[in-house]
């Protein structure tokens, strides 16, 4: 298994959210992180919100992967959103995002945090990926995009 599949528990995966902004989706997923991680939501969202001030995390081609640091997190955890209409996220080639993986790391994580950012990036750099992502009809199948990846040899 791909070190992304074992931190994106199934409860983690939503499809068709319902945002319209950053705010309201970094809103959510402090819901999501708070309801299956028993993580504080205001300190996910602000933790996202305060990372996407330095640059938008949006990556181009619909992706972005907006990521923060969590004090007293044990370990990397993530989550995967599908949103029902694409939101704009100040990526780099203007176009807004639907598909959008959030990953939380401890504060001191910074080897794992570089290593899982850099395999989110390969994985969202393949055309089929994106494609299979987007044709997934629930969060199993989404879960099974996700377990099935593996990094080019």
């Amino acid at each position: 298994m791909n070190q992304i599949a074992a931190l994106l528990p199934a409860a983690n995966i939503i499809v068709d959210l319902d945002v319209a902004t950053k705010a309201q989706f970094f809103a959510a997923m402090g819901d999501v992180f708070e309801r299956n991680a028993g993580l504080p939501h205001n300190g996910v969202a602000a933790s996202l919100a305060a990372r996407e001030k330095l640059g938008s995390t949006g990556l181009g081609q619909g992706i972005a992967i907006p990521h923060g640091r969590i004090h007293g997190l044990r370990d990397a955890v993530g989550a995967f959103a599908r949103l029902r209409k694409p939101v704009p996220f100040d990526a780099p080639d203007g176009k807004p995002v639907d598909q959008v993986f959030v990953l939380l790391v401890p504060e001191q994580a910074t080897d794992q945090h570089l290593q899982l950012l850099s395999e989110l990036a390969q994985m969202f750099s393949e055309r089929n990926f994106r494609h299979r992502l987007m044709q997934a009809p629930d969060a199993a199948a989404l879960a099974d995009v996700f377990r099935d990846w593996q990094p080019a040899p």
